[in-house]
């Protein structure tokens, strides 16, 4: 056997037991603990929806699975941080629309993508966003505000926390023409104060914090954005009711691993996912925080981001909104 061929057969092995080492990994999955980062604070909605279905997962399969809280710039620390681990499994992220398709329609340098630093598994819910008024505004429909507006332009402003909200605004004013000047707030909850103290006009944001005020008397809900009411409020009409059908902002959260994850564990992970997904109790504590559980999975889930990022970055350009 000559030298050449020895070195041949040497690296053929060593490929063998590579490839063999790699496929009892992906058998023997999961064999130590899986991390689900969330890049929001803990008690918030994004990091209830993943405390919720990741101990169900638990009680399920007995895996040990921890969550870590990496809060701060809307999620995006935690999206970068988790697009740079080992694409093997053992580290997921809980991703939300905001860090995901916003970000990477508005932020230049934002340092992933959604759904090419990362393979999309599970929606875990989405829900629409509820524009609301003053209840002692004579305002009642969205019409009326839309007239209001554009007949007082000096009174119209709104509030938002988020770019998320801001959109969902300004995407409102370029299908209605009417005018409006963003106010910003620190939190969704500030930004529907503002409205019950008259310091806003208008806001529209997550139900979480707007639900309350609703049905507490302090603000009036004119719409919920998207084609379908909320279960939390029946008797207030969708934006496609009103005559809006374009004003189609919904919310989610969903769970996300690094592109690369071997397509065993990727699926593996899915369908662990769906099955607490589809549990009563899962669905029953996840409407009850206002939102519709489950949703796409896999590829439908990465199309729907796409064509979110193509939507989003269609509005910042024509709303001439700069994000940094």
């Amino acid at each position: 056997m000559s030298f050449k061929s020895g070195w041949r057969l040497v690296a053929l092995a060593a490929t063998l037991l590579m490839t063999g080492a790699t496929a009892q990994a992906q058998s023997d999955y999961p064999n130590r603990v899986i991390r689900v980062i969330v890049g929001f604070a803990a008690g918030g909605g994004n990091d209830l929806f993943a405390r919720l279905v990741v101990q169900k997962v638990q009680q399920n399969t007995g895996w040990n699975t921890i969550i870590e809280n990496k809060a701060g710039a809307g999620g995006r620390i935690a999206g970068d941080y988790v697009a740079k681990q080992a694409a093997d499994g053992y580290t997921v992220l809980l991703g939300a629309t905001g860090q995901m398709s916003i970000a990477a329609a508005i932020y230049p340098n934002l340092t992933y993508h959604p759904t090419k630093s990362y393979i999309p598994l599970n929606m875990i819910a989405s829900f629409p966003l509820v524009l609301v008024v003053p209840a002692s505004s004579p305002i009642k429909s969205v019409k009326e505000l839309v007239a209001y507006a554009k007949a007082n332009p000096d009174k119209s402003n709104y509030g938002t926390s988020s770019p998320a909200f801001t959109i969902a605004s300004e995407l409102l004013k370029l299908k209605t023409g009417m005018p409006a000047t963003a106010i910003p707030y620190k939190s969704s909850n500030e930004s529907n104060l503002s409205v019950v103290s008259g310091q806003t006009l208008f806001t529209i944001s997550d139900g979480p914090p707007a639900i309350p005020l609703v049905k507490g008397g302090k603000t009036r809900a004119l719409a919920v954005t998207g084609a379908v009411r909320s279960p939390e409020l029946p008797d207030v009409p969708s934006m496609a009711e009103v005559g809006y059908p374009s004003v189609d902002s919904q919310l989610w959260s969903g769970f996300f691993v690094p592109t690369g994850t071997p397509e065993p564990i990727v699926k593996k992970l899915t369908a662990e996912f769906a099955k607490a997904l589809t549990d009563p109790g899962v669905q029953a504590s996840l409407r009850k925080m206002a939102v519709t559980p489950g949703g796409p999975t896999g590829e439908a889930f990465k199309k729907r981001i796409d064509t979110e990022i193509e939507t989003y970055a269609a509005v910042a350009k024509a709303a001439n909104l700069t994000f940094k």
